[in-house]
């Protein structure tokens, strides 16, 4: 069984940050920052030895990959950052491609939403970089700067073809014919042309039942987000959708202070690890193409204050349990020998299997307790 942790590049500085953010801005930023609001919860989250590396340093990415071959993890999904033409945090991803002798396996997710402050604001957000998706001609300088990475032998193929995994493509308009041209030019550049894939969290957006996803070899049940979707009702979605708009008018119409009141009353809860995890192990798939997703840990009260979410009675013990669990069905529901983690170091969101001071190595041992005891042979790098 291939193990792919997803991977977060903003643990460095960049000019675009310190002008949004201040200073110096990174996700340890946000991390250190985090406070505990229940009993239950586990906050702040400290990395082991004090850690709080910086991505400039290839040193840094050496030590990532060595620890995550390891503990059987095949490869890293690492996000990429791009607004028709302008990069953002691509520094650790250049540097993997640069770096030969880190013999580790790697393919990119685009994270195609605009660039904002959604994630800190209570209400209207600001965009700072906004994402078209343009033309032909926007198509193929995309294409040119992603086949370096992709002809890398480094690259994670699937039946020869580079894997390209796309955030959020309900959003993008002229999906198709994009991806099609992404494809004719790769096989024009000597490849197999490229396999696709997205993360799919609510299947009300794009599907194989809506036919939105013709150009899409596989769907990944982002966890997660994804049963967080599957929880709610058709009545509490709407709820949720009500709820939302109050507080957006809220915003708008009343004293900052008074606003920020009604959300520390309101916002916020506490989701049940146990519970979620037992619905993705129920989870039936829908189609071929769905992938399944595991998730270490959940809490982005770092990021959204008491806006957040997050779980309680989270152990390395059950995430071992309940991942041991995941690879069965994986290999016998989903007919699949590959599956995603959320995540190796999504620290402000709580998701990461990288060490920290409470759980040290745990959940990394899980991983690969599960993977010997589930018989998967662990890759040749």
């Amino acid at each position: 069984m291939k193990v792919i942790a997803f991977y977060l590049p903003q643990f460095h500085p960049i000019p675009e940050n310190d002008k949004l953010w201040g200073t110096g801005f990174t996700e340890w930023t946000n991390v250190k920052k985090a406070k505990k609001y229940k009993d239950d919860q586990y906050q702040p989250r400290e990395p082991l030895n004090d850690n709080y590396y910086d991505l400039r340093d290839i040193s840094v990415i050496r030590w990532q990959t060595e620890l995550a071959k390891e503990y059987g993890i095949y490869g890293f999904c690492i996000y990429h950052y791009w607004f028709n033409g302008k990069l953002l945090l691509e520094k650790p991803l250049e540097m993997m491609l640069e770096a030969k002798d880190i013999k580790f396996p790697y393919c990119i997710c685009w994270a195609n939403e605009n660039w904002t402050n959604q994630w800190k604001a209570n209400t209207n957000y600001e965009v700072f970089f906004e994402q078209k998706y343009g033309n032909r001609n926007d198509w193929e300088n995309h294409f040119e700067y992603l086949y370096q990475f992709f002809i890398d032998d480094r690259y994670i193929k699937i039946n020869g073809k580079p894997l390209l995994v796309i955030y959020r493509p309900d959003i993008i308009e002229n999906i198709d014919e994009m991806l099609y041209f992404w494809n004719e030019k790769a096989k024009e550049y000597g490849l197999k042309g490229l396999c696709f894939a997205y993360q799919k969290v609510d299947e009300a957006f794009f599907n194989f039942e809506n036919g939105k996803d013709k150009m899409f070899d596989y769907h990944i049940e982002y966890q997660p987000s994804s049963v967080m979707n599957w929880a709610q009702s058709k009545k509490m979605k709407k709820i949720v959708e009500i709820k939302r708009k109050v507080f957006r008018w809220l915003g708008e119409h009343l004293d900052t202070n008074v606003f920020t009141t009604i959300i520390v009353k309101t916002g916020g809860m506490a989701r049940d690890y146990d519970k979620d995890w037992t619905a993705i192990l129920k989870h039936e798939p829908k189609s071929r193409k769905d992938v399944p997703c595991a998730f270490v840990d959940w809490d982005n009260t770092p990021r959204r204050g008491r806006r957040g979410i997050y779980y309680k009675n989270v152990s390395c013990k059950s995430f071992g349990a309940y991942f041991k669990e995941l690879i069965k069905k994986a290999e016998k529901q989903y007919a699949k020998d590959f599956l995603f983690v959320f995540a190796w170091n999504e620290w402000a969101e709580g998701g990461y299997l990288e060490p920290d001071k409470k759980n040290r190595y745990g959940y990394l041992e899980a991983i690969k307790e599960a993977l010997v005891n589930a018989d998967s042979i662990f890759e040749n790098y």
